[in-house]
Parts: C-alpha cells; sequence; structure tokens
C-alpha cells in the first residue's frame, strides 16, 4: 500500500519524464525531424499541387526558419481526422471541414481564401428561363426546382433557407449532383428553376462568372436563356486552419509568412494554382457562426456532409 501511494505521487513526475524524452527523440515541431505538417484540400490535381506549392513551402522556410512538409489526403474527413491525430498542423479546407475540425479538435480558422474579383464571400444563385414568367421569387410556389445536392451551401443550404424564409414552397424538388446539371436542367426546361453558385462578373471583361460559364461550350446563348432570380445570403470562403495547441508564436510568424507570401509578386502566380485563390485575408472562428445556424436550421448532420 505504501509503494502504491509512492508511485501515485511520483506519477505525474514520471509521466513527464517520458514525454519530454519522447518530444526530443522525435523534435520540436518545426525541426526537420518535425517538420510543420500544411495539408492541401483532397483534389484530383494532387500531382499539381504539389508541384505548385514548392515555391510556398520554400518562401515559407525561409520567411519563418521552421521546416515544413505538405500532404494531400484522399478524403475531407481525413484532413478532419489529422487534426486529431495530431498529423495536419495547418490545412486549406473547405468550411463544412472546418467546422468539423473545430468542433471535433478545437481547430481554429485562422486566414481565409480570396477568390476571383477579390471576393472573401460567397453566395448562392437562383436562376430561371428568361421565357418561364417567373419574375419574382414568389413565382416560385408550386413550381419545380433542381439543387445541387444536400452538402452545398451554394447549391442547397443558402437558397433553401432563402425560399423558407420566405414562406415558399416548391411542388418538387430534385438534386442533380453538379452545378453544370443544375443550369442544363433549367436551359432544357426538364425543372422551372435551379439552384447554383453565384460568382460576381470579372471586374475586367465583365463576363459573367457565375454557375452558368460552366456550360457556355455546350450553350453558347446560355447568358441570354437563362437568367438570374435572386441571390443568396453570403458566407465567408474557405479557412487556413491551425491546429488546437500551436504555439501562438508560431502561428502568428506563419500567418505573417502566408499573408507576405500572398501579397508577393510570385505568389500572385502560384497561389491560383495551389487552391484557386487570389489571396488571403484574417479571419477568425466567430466568421462561420451563421453557416452553423444554417447547417442546424436545415438539420442536416455536419459529420456525414463532409464525408
Amino acid at each position: 500500500m505504501r509503494f502504491l501511494k509512492y508511485f501515485l505521487y511520483i506519477l505525474p513526475t514520471l509521466l513527464f519524464i517520458v514525454y519530454i524524452t519522447v518530444r526530443d527523440v522525435k523534435g520540436s515541431l518545426g525541426t526537420r525531424k518535425n517538420p510543420v505538417k500544411l495539408y492541401f484540400t483532397p483534389s484530383v490535381d494532387a500531382e499539381k499541387i504539389t508541384l505548385s506549392a514548392k515555391p510556398l513551402i520554400q518562401f515559407l522556410e525561409r520567411e519563418t526558419g521552421y521546416y515544413f512538409e505538405t500532404a494531400i489526403p484522399t478524403s475531407y474527413i481525413a484532413v478532419v481526422e489529422a487534426f486529431g491525430t495530431d498529423r495536419a498542423d495547418i490545412a486549406i479546407i473547405n468550411s463544412f471541414s472546418y467546422l468539423l475540425a473545430h468542433q471535433k479538435y478545437g481547430a481554429n480558422a485562422v486566414l481565409r481564401v480570396i477568390r476571383t474579383g477579390n471576393q472573401a464571400y460567397y453566395r448562392g444563385q437562383i436562376i430561371v428561363r428568361t421565357d418561364s414568367g417567373i419574375d419574382h421569387l414568389e413565382d416560385l410556389n408550386g413550381k419545380s426546382i433542381a439543387y445541387v445536392d444536400a452538402s452545398s451551401a451554394s447549391g442547397y443550404i443558402l437558397p433553401s433557407n432563402l425560399l423558407k424564409k420566405r414562406g415558399i414552397k416548391p411542388s418538387r424538388e430534385t438534386f442533380a449532383m453538379k452545378h453544370d446539371n443544375v443550369v442544363i436542367m433549367v436551359y432544357q426546361k426538364q425543372v422551372d428553376a435551379g439552384a447554383t453558385f453565384y460568382s460576381p462578373p470579372h471586374p475586367v471583361t465583365g463576363e459573367p462568372l457565375d454557375a452558368r460559364s460552366r456550360v457556355k461550350k455546350q450553350y453558347p446563348d446560355v447568358f441570354e436563356k437563362i437568367k438570374i432570380l435572386a441571390l443568396t445570403d453570403s458566407l465567408p470562403n474557405d479557412p487556413v486552419v491551425f491546429r488546437k495547441g500551436m504555439s501562438p508564436v508560431m502561428v502568428e510568424r506563419i500567418k505573417n509568412a502566408l499573408l507576405k507570401f500572398a501579397n508577393s509578386e510570385e505568389g500572385k502566380k502560384i497561389m491560383p494554382e495551389i487552391y484557386s485563390m487570389e489571396g488571403l485575408i484574417e479571419t477568425s472562428d466567430s466568421d462561420y457562426d451563421l453557416l452553423r445556424k444554417l447547417i442546424k436550421e436545415t438539420g442536416l448532420n455536419l459529420e456525414e456532409m463532409v464525408k
């Protein structure tokens, strides 16, 4: 009994010694033996992203004095779980994956992606044919509508919530699985309306860049035949997420280096190839509260959405 009491007394000290020993063998985070692990979102262009990311990694290492390595997991859920096992220190991921990583493992959004036209937010749109006679949202009562899928913020969550708030009830709802499929269904009069992503027109040419542009080659008159009936609320773009427990000094140093690279001439050339982005801005977890609210109101399961 006396030995047990003595063992329990010294147990915290023993555990601390083991922790220090393991840490020293592995090396502090940012060293050659234990580099900062930067994950990119899953993509079919994994090889291209890996090659394009090399200048970014070299820049970060010069600016921060830390060592880095990159990885591109096969799924969004793999990125989330990597935060729970300390296999990921930083990741550029979509909003749903971030919410789950924050909820399960305390990961935090520190930066946010900027896309075409200096846009830090994205929106959904509801489209109809120009000859449909539908000119107001209320005209969609009793009409058919195509959405993308239940996990699409711009192609389902935002537009369906907009209709719900207005008390509008379509007669039939269809999931087309892709934004361009939704546009085609509206174009071919398979449905009365569709919900897709919205992007503002090109800042120089004025050319529309929303989901209709994806089928322009197939249907050259798509911009004349299909109009935007309404736009949804805005949600913040994808975040750059940092693992819980990282040194605040390290987080600040890496954050500043990422911002500096994004604003450099080299960065402006490389960033679009890495993640279809034009830059980065600072952000915080509270910026994603509206998305949390919409998911809760819609009754969707966040983990299933990420999978």
